[in-house]
């Protein structure tokens, strides 16, 4: 199996577990994802500004390291302690997510027809997961939901189902 391939497999599983996870505690897990994201901004922006004043003078004008790093700790001092904003402003996250299974859609068609061009005999299990991903994100831009928890559940199911049937398209591809 290829480098790619195994990569491609092992998104499907993360995409499985996410689901799941988001199944079975939709707010908790993504206060984690935030609050996760939150550290790493602020590890990114101590190390930004720490190599500003480690650096030569002129090269520091140049890369702007300090505002850089004061940016990442701001952003990350928002992620961690103010995820509230962040649940609140779900609904435009969702669209955004919608846009993105939206472009994922497209890229699996274009896989399908890769793959019925090779002449590969399930080259329709592509088509039928670009067409789910088309759907869920036709569903998820025509109405970004009122209810957060329903979308969440939405969202963690769409992900399992496009995973599983990624999963089935290489497990079936080539033959």
């Amino acid at each position: 199996m290829s480098r790619v391939k195994r990569g491609s497999l092992l998104m499907c599983i993360i995409e499985i577990l996410v689901g799941i996870l988001l199944l079975i505690n939709p707010v908790g897990f993504t206060t984690g994802i935030i609050v996760t994201l939150g550290v790493l901004m602020v590890i990114l922006g101590i190390g930004s500004a720490v190599g500003y004043f480690r650096a030569q003078p002129e090269e520091a004008a140049q890369e702007s390291g300090l505002a850089k790093g004061l940016l990442f700790i701001s952003i990350g001092y928002v992620c961690c302690f103010k995820t509230d904003w962040f649940l609140a402003a779900f609904p435009l996250i969702t669209v955004f997510y919608g846009i993105l299974i939206f472009i994922s859609g497209i890229s699996k068609i274009q896989w399908a027809v890769d793959m019925l061009r090779q002449k590969q005999k399930y080259w329709f299990l592509a088509l039928i997961s670009a067409a789910l991903s088309v759907v869920f994100a036709a569903l998820v831009l025509a109405n970004p939901f009122s209810s957060t928890e329903v979308l969440w559940t939405f969202i963690a199911v769409s992900l399992i189902v496009e995973a599983v049937m990624d999963i089935l398209t290489f497990i079936f591809g080539k033959k």
